[in-house]
């Protein structure tokens, strides 16, 4: 029997975020579509027993969740010096550069191989988004996988064209996407759910959470210059960096209009997505963009920047919007976004636009390929 190890340690972490969330969504796949005779394991920290309860719950199927000795903090420390447990002797997929990282010689010890999945480029292109701690740590990992790797996941070309000019991963790179996620579905009840949400009438959505890469200041400055009745409702939890939405949205003179809705459940999440006029993905950089994908499920149109990211996944689906100088960027952010505020018919052909390149990606497709990977490796 064939195992693929993967490492699920993102989704023990305080706050999963969206590789929580492709960790999960991938490798409940994973498991689906296994060839005949290989199985999923799946590798944590060590956690509080409930929360490998809850990963069992989240991913069914796995053969088995194996753990380590070493909880979440202190097995980063140790892989990015390169000492490693169990994991590293088998087939390993890892969900992000929190890996097994080290010498081995897949040519004559075949069974071991290891791939990583890097996100994005943050950590080189717009370090001063990040805290110190994490690019040091990102860099480093990347470093060993640009050593030690077999293969190298990455969720868009954009993703592979930036990670070029800061590493030599040659002929490494997997582009391998996400998807909306499965239980992203409106609910039977969804009318009477919306009621108890408090949503307002008219409003832009923003979801991700709230770190500075977002571009959530200039969000917020952009609604000021859109009519009163427009309000904007923000979705996820708080990041790092210290953003203070409170005291921005005071200095734009939107604090009336600005709703903070937290990270809601797939459901209520759903709503508030089917709900929204117009979607803002503002953000300064990405690796990906889901909620933009999450958006076009719902036939909501989307504004989006231009970064590289969010403008492959889009595929010309949305309004993209020129990030240029920081100054001008609300005024253009504003203007997009009044487009569809004001054109229903507009509103009409992206959301159209939106349902058919939803379609385009798929968990299914994405976990049909990790496996190929493996295969070829």
């Amino acid at each position: 029997m064939t195992e693929l190890v993967a490492i699920l340690d993102q989704l023990v972490a305080p706050i999963p975020g969206g590789i929580g969330r492709y960790a999960e969504e991938l490798t409940r796949e994973l498991v689906r579509t296994a060839p005949p005779n290989a199985s999923v394991v799946g590798f944590v920290p060590s956690s509080p027993p409930d929360r490998y309860a809850e990963v069992e719950e989240r991913v069914p199927g796995l053969a088995r969740l194996e753990r380590s000795v070493l909880d979440r903090r202190t097995l980063a420390v140790a892989w990015r010096r390169g000492l490693v447990e169990a994991p590293a002797r088998g087939m390993v997929h890892a969900m992000s550069l929190m890996a097994p990282l080290v010498a081995h010689d897949r040519v004559h010890s075949p069974g071991r191989q290891i791939a990583v999945t890097i996100h994005d480029a943050i950590p080189w292109t717009h370090p001063d988004t990040l805290t110190r701690r994490g690019v040091t740590w990102h860099r480093a990992m990347a470093a060993r996988a640009q050593r030690h790797a077999d293969a190298i996941v990455v969720p868009t070309h954009a993703v592979a064209e930036e990670l070029a000019h800061y590493l030599d991963l040659g002929d490494r790179m997997r582009v391998i996407g996400g998807a909306v996620g499965s239980t992203l579905r409106l609910p039977p009840d969804a009318p009477q759910r919306a009621d108890a949400l408090g949503l307002p009438r008219r409003f832009v959505l923003s979801v991700g959470t709230l770190e500075p890469r977002k571009g959530i200041p200039a969000l917020l400055h952009a609604m000021a210059l859109l009519p009163d009745e427009i309000e904007l409702v923000l979705v996820g939890p708080t990041g790092w960096g210290g953003v203070s939405v409170e005291d921005a949205a005071a200095e734009a003179g939107v604090s009336d209009r600005v709703h903070l809705a937290g990270r809601l459940p797939d459901s209520d999440l759903a709503i508030a997505l089917a709900a929204a006029e117009v979607v803002a993905v503002p953000s300064l950089a990405e690796g990906f963009g889901l909620p933009v994908l999450e958006a076009f499920s719902m036939g909501t149109p989307v504004v989006h920047s231009d970064a590289p990211a969010l403008v492959e996944v889009a595929g010309g689906a949305g309004i993209v919007v020129a990030r240029g100088d920081d100054a001008g960027y609300p005024g253009r952010l504003a203007e997009a976004l009044r487009s569809v505020l004001d054109d229903e018919s507009l509103a009409a052909r992206l959301g159209t636009l939106g349902r058919d390149r939803a379609k385009a990606f798929s968990w299914r497709d994405s976990a049909e390929k990790v496996w190929q990977l493996h295969a070829d490796l």
